[in-house]
């Protein structure tokens, strides 16, 4: 059910916001960290098409060695793939046994002693122009500490840049820092994750201006740590009291001032970019909080969706100390939010799939009012993992079947079409200029109208 809170604020209190470090067309027109240059999955300068297949508007298609479900990112003719790859090599290990999807919480699942292949964490610059791939270092080689979720793979975080630096983070097994050949700059490693029933780990890291900002929460103690991106040298780290979660944090500029927007289970809660001092907070998220923030016109919206749906709409310029019953709360919604895929801001329409279904919401993103919920995607099949991206007029929703449905943009719900390759898509869509990425399990996809 909706809850509105209704303000009368003069429009000379809204405050101006920038998402990330989308101040330049250069930087608008690539697709540098994940959910795109405003952090809120649209591509503004992008046009990709409506209808291909395997044999139809496929540029390049190329194998990706070993497996990742993070989406990759872009900066001028660069393509950027995380992936985890098996080797030969093998070590016993005692593990726990990777908890059933819909196993409650309680006591951590038992310990096995097994014989495991050690895995390389991988980083490739791909050539968008053909596929060709430019440079691939090894990151790290190690057998991870603990399992992971069967549906998940060791390479599922994405990484960032700036158009001088690559960022690829692999968690437990730390951050690295490329420059665009491929030198390493410095490294970070940050300890081992210890996450709830060895679900795997996979958020990103957010990036603004210097300043390189990563959660860690999990069952051990919790912490956001920001780092300066030039040497990796900490400028602050404030320990969090959370539970496991894989949002990746938001960041935003209201009023002047850089925050670290943060989606987990007990609290919502926003930092000082500057200082890592709290800012606000508000209540938490359902169990297991996935979706990352999103926000555009002084507004940010967070929501999860697991045992639970809970949506905040919280406006920037109201929001001090303990929010949670003030009017910086302009709305909620308690019903149809996703659990894995974060959702979709587009010309203030807040789009959003529920829990795993192949549903898709609209709504007003300023005063919650519907346009249409949990419409049915028909056609596409479950297993929705992957988050929507908007462009020219349309949303690009892929599933994990190798179909990728295209509806259009609007108050009104329409299927323009929906596409099939051979492969299963988890990662979410890039779209740069006429071209659209799709990282699947095997391939990554370079299509565009021919």
């Amino acid at each position: 059910m909706r809850k509105f809170v209704f303000l009368f604020i003069s429009l000379c209190f809204i405050p101006v916001l920038v998402l990330a470090d989308a101040s330049s067309v250069d930087y608008e027109k690539n697709w540098p960290q994940w959910r795109g240059p405003l952090a809120s999955g649209v591509s503004p300068y992008g046009k990709a098409p409506i209808k291909w297949d395997e044999n139809k508007n496929i540029k390049w298609k190329i194998e990706i060695p070993g497996k990742g479900h993070a989406t990759p990112v872009t900066w001028d003719n660069l393509i950027f793939v995380l992936t985890a790859a098996e080797t030969d090599k093998k070590i016993s290990s005692k593990k726990e046994v990777p908890a059933k999807p819909d196993q409650g919480q309680g006591q951590r699942p038992p310990m096995n002693t097994t014989t495991e292949n050690v895995y390389k964490f991988m980083v490739l610059a791909i050539d968008r122009s053909d596929g060709s791939i430019k440079w691939q270092h090894t990151a790290r080689e190690e057998l991870p500490h603990e399992g992971t979720h069967p549906t998940s793979t060791w390479a599922s975080g994405s990484p960032a840049t700036d158009g001088e630096h690559v960022f690829a983070y692999f968690g437990s097994r730390g951050l690295y820092c490329y420059d665009m050949q491929g030198k390493l700059i410095w490294d970070k490693d940050f300890g081992d994750m210890t996450m709830r029933m060895t679900w795997g780990e996979g958020n990103s890291p957010a990036l603004y201006k210097d300043t390189i900002v990563v959660t860690w929460d999990h069952e051990g103690q919790s912490f956001i740590i920001a780092l300066d991106k030039k040497t990796g040298k900490e400028l602050w780290k404030v320990d969090r009291d959370e539970t496991t979660s894989w949002a990746t944090p938001l960041i935003v500029e209201s009023n002047g001032k850089p925050q670290v927007i943060t989606s987990a289970t007990s609290k919502i809660r926003s930092y000082d970019l500057a200082t890592g001092q709290l800012l606000w907070e508000s209540t938490g998220m359902t169990m297991n909080a996935i979706p990352s923030p999103v926000a555009a016109n002084g507004m940010v919206y967070i929501m999860s969706g697991f045992r639970g749906s809970a949506l905040q709409a919280i406006r920037l310029s109201e929001a001090k100390e303990n929010i949670a019953g003030s009017t910086a709360l302009v709305w909620t919604l308690d019903k149809d939010t996703p659990y894995t895929p974060s959702p979709l801001l587009y010309d203030d329409m807040l789009y959003f799939t529920a829990f795993l279904n192949n549903t898709l919401s609209c709504y007003n993103a300023s005063t919650g009012e519907a346009y249409y919920q949990v419409q049915k995607l028909e056609g596409l099949g479950m297993g929705l993992y992957a988050s929507p991206v908007g462009a020219d007029g349309k949303i690009y929703i892929p599933n994990r079947n190798g179909k990728t449905q295209v509806i259009k943009h609007g108050a009104q719900f329409e299927i323009l079409a929906t596409n099939k390759l051979d492969d299963s898509f988890s990662a979410s869509p890039v779209i740069v200029d006429n071209e659209l990425y799709l990282r699947g399990e095997k391939y990554l996809y370079c299509i565009t109208e021919k």
